[in-house]
Parts: structure tokens; sequence; C-alpha cells
């Protein structure tokens, strides 16, 4: 059993040796997660569902599903993604032909959270494989199945020297962080994205933190209001709230709040009955700390709807909580978890003041069919990325780079994002010898001459 240090060791050896630079090689690499994963599917979903109660089809459409789209999407455009490519060069520089080369930065250290455990670990690797780094992996300890599986997977597909598993708590962070990594990727809390980011400081490690925040979801009395419910209330409570882009809290038009949330009770009975706590289907949430630290958030407030919970089986049912102001507890801090608070407005503009109060958000949602109102919205908030007219599913869209904003975090990454994020872009200019004119050289005689080149 090797130590950290021992295996960045190995890592920088392995990477000096350039076998990772190589194209064939890294789409290989990719082939052999791919076919681990879908040969390993059924302990996944086992894994999944002893950490977090994940029914099957969650854990496919939110974790599997996702990782294996990735991989897919980057084997067919990695060749394109790897070309040297090209740029003008201004006329002063004739003749000059200017491109930028995309490289590896050696050794990355990917830092993933327990909500989705399979799913955050994969998807930063694959961009870190298709950029051809090494990887040191850091799975939650809080979800002991999916991080084991992971430890297994890696380890009978990869040598360490090119991919390694650390697991372990605190502690191991902290070892882990004391060391310089080439690149840090890290997906978690605010509270824990400062260390990380403290501890890169020391060695003008460059970061990407993937964080959080309360994102928040407007609906205006223009939306399709039972629509805008249905789809609310998937987001919100899927995983039983504990994902980062969950909708946080509702801010909803005083004309339409009723009927939105008449229509959310309706769809949230439709999809886990009438009992949740009861449905096999329904997820947990994932340990004693954070359930107690959710059933405080809704003490002593305007329950409408759920509230209920099982300490046994770590479930609290989705519940939405009526009358909240800016002052409650509830709307202090990240929920992450099957609580919905509700307020109201009266004009789209106070709910974009509100909006503002709080740190930029990871997402954001507006359901609408106001195009003036959608764009004044977009205009006058800053967050990290967001649907108008749904939740979540701009994530999946490998197009688009999936990143914070101020406190949300820093850094994109998803499809080709991800291939950008871990790879440096060196840039090159290359300089002919037939002509080398004499303007630039000292003693420095025609500034005049200069300014009307230099426009």
């Amino acid at each position: 059993m090797y130590s950290i240090k021992e295996v960045i060791e190995k890592q920088r050896l392995f990477f000096k040796s350039g076998r990772t630079k190589n194209l064939n090689f890294r789409i290989e690499k990719l082939k052999i997660l791919r076919k681990a994963i879908i040969e390993n599917e059924k302990e996944i979903i086992e894994a999944l569902k002893k950490d977090l109660n994940k029914a099957p089809f969650e854990a496919y459409e939110t974790e599997i599903g996702i990782v294996l789209e990735e991989i897919r999407y980057t084997i067919k455009h990695l060749s394109k993604w790897t070309k040297c490519k090209k740029v003008k060069t201004p006329l002063k520089h004739f003749p000059s032909s200017s491109y930028i080369y995309s490289e590896p930065y050696g050794v990355i250290l990917i830092m993933a959270p327990w909500n989705y455990p399979f799913q955050l670990v994969l998807a930063p690797l694959i961009g870190a494989i298709a950029a051809g780094n090494c990887s040191i992996v850091k799975p939650s300890d809080y979800s002991k199945h999916t991080s084991r599986l992971i430890n297994k997977l890696i380890r009978e597909n990869f040598d360490e020297s090119f991919i390694a598993v650390v697991q372990g708590g605190r502690e191991v962070n902290k070892t882990l962080l004391d060391e310089k990594f080439d690149y840090i990727f890290f997906t978690g809390s605010v509270s824990v994205g400062k260390i990380v980011m403290e501890a890169a400081s020391k060695h003008l490690t460059p970061v990407t933190l993937e964080l959080g925040g309360k994102s928040p979801c407007i609906v205006d009395k223009t939306a399709n209001i039972d629509l805008a419910a249905k789809r609310i209330v998937w987001g919100k409570f899927l995983n039983a709230g504990q994902t980062c882009v969950a909708p946080d809290y509702l801010l909803v038009d005083h004309s339409v709040k009723d009927k939105l949330i008449s229509s959310i009770v309706k769809y949230i009975t439709q999809f886990y009955g009438t009992n949740p706590l009861s449905n096999k289907d329904y997820p947990k949430v994932i340990n004693e700390k954070h359930f107690n630290r959710l059933l405080n958030l809704i003490q002593n407030e305007n329950i409408v709807f759920g509230g209920q919970s099982n300490a046994k089986t770590m479930h609290i049912a989705p519940t939405i909580i009526d009358d909240v102001t800016c002052e409650s507890l509830i709307m202090k801090e990240e929920i992450f978890g099957p609580l919905l608070p509700v307020l109201e407005f009266g004009k789209l503009n106070e709910a974009i003041s509100l909006v503002n109060k709080y740190p930029k958000p990871l997402a954001l949602y507006l359901f609408t069919q106001d195009k003036k109102k959608e764009r004044y919205v977009i205009d006058n908030s800053c967050f990290g990325g967001g649907c108008i007219n749904d939740t979540i599913i701009h994530i999946t869209n490998p197009l688009l780079s999936f990143g914070g904003v101020g406190e949300s975090g820093m850094g994109g990454y998803h499809g080709k994002a991800s291939f950008d994020t871990f790879s440096h872009k060196k840039s090159v200019m290359k300089k002919s010898n037939l002509l080398d004119i004499p303007l630039r050289y000292p003693p420095f005689k025609n500034l005049n001459l200069l300014k009307k080149v230099m426009k």
C-alpha cells in the first residue's frame, strides 16, 4: 500500500513519460472506463440504493446515464478538441502565424461530494482523462458504498500511476490538500471550498470550485402554472432535494400563489404517493447530522404540506412551507433537502431585488410566458446557469458549460468545457525569418510611424 506522497510521485513520473498526451491512449482509457461502468451497472445501482435509497431509474437517470453520455460525447469529439488551433495574427506582426495548443496540467486532484457520489466523481474524471492528465480521486466518506465501488472499479481497470482513489474522512482530505497538485477540482459546500482554495493558494495551484447556494425559482402570473408545478416538484425533490442546483426557494406572484401550491401538492402526491415515507423509491437524507439540520429549519414554520419524518430510515417527506420571510431560519442557508419555502411578490423587480440580496446562486429558474420578463430577469440577476420554464435540465446539455459564479463557485465543466478546464492553453507565435522590420529595434527614431502601426 503506497502513501499519498508515493502515489503522487508515481503519477508525476508516469506523466513525464508522455504517454497520457497520446490521443489514442486517452480514447482507450475512456473506453475502458465506459466498459467498466456498463459491466458493473447493477453493482453501481445497488451501492446508490444503500447510500441514498435511489431507485434504479433515478440512479441511471441522474448518475450512470449522465456519465455514459459524457464519455460517448467526449470520445466522439476528442480528436477535434486536441488539435492545435490556428488564430489570426495582427498585420503589424507580418509575417507571422499564431497557434493555441491544449496541453494537460499534470497530476489532478478531484474531490467529490456525497449527493451524487458516482456522477460527481466520474464526470470531472472524464475531462481529466480527455485532457491527458493523471488523477487522484477522493470520493466522499459519507457515501461509503459508492466510494468503495468506485475504488474497486478504478483499481481493477487502471494503474495507480495513472488514476488512483484515496478513501477516508477529513484527515485524509487535509493530507491531500497539504500536497502540491497541478490542478484541483472540488465539488461541495462553500465552507469547504474556501478551505480548498486556501490550501491551493499555498502552491499557486489553479482550482475549479463547484459549490452551491440558494437557487431561486421565480413563477410569474403568465406561467403555465400546472406544468410549472410539475417541473418544480421533479427538480426540487429529485434525490430528496439533495442537489446543488435544486430550486432552493420559490418566489411566486401573489395572484397565482395558492393555485401553484395546490398544483405542487397534487404532483407530490402523484409522484410519491400519499405517504412518501413508505415509498420504496423515495431517496433518504444522507445521514443523521443532515437529517437533524433539516428538521431544525422547519421548527415553528407554517408547514402547509408534508413535514413528516422518520429518524430510523432518515426520510423527510416533501414539505411546503408558506409565510416565509428573508428573516426565517430556512432562508439563512442552503437547504439541500426536501423542504420548499414559498415567498410571494407583487412586481417582478421586487423578486429580483430579493434574489440579489443573497450571494450569486449556482442556478436560477424562471417560469413565464412573457419574453420581456424573461429578458429582464436574465439581464438583472447574476447566476451560474439556469432554465426558463424548467428546472435542472440545463446541466445535461454537453454544449452548456456548468459552473457557478461568486460564492456558488468558479470554473465550469461538461462536454468540451471539461476538456478546456483540465487543459492549459499554450499560445505560440511563429515568426518568419524572411523579413525583419527594423522599426522595433533601438535606437528609437520614428514615434509617429509606430503610432500609425499600432492603431
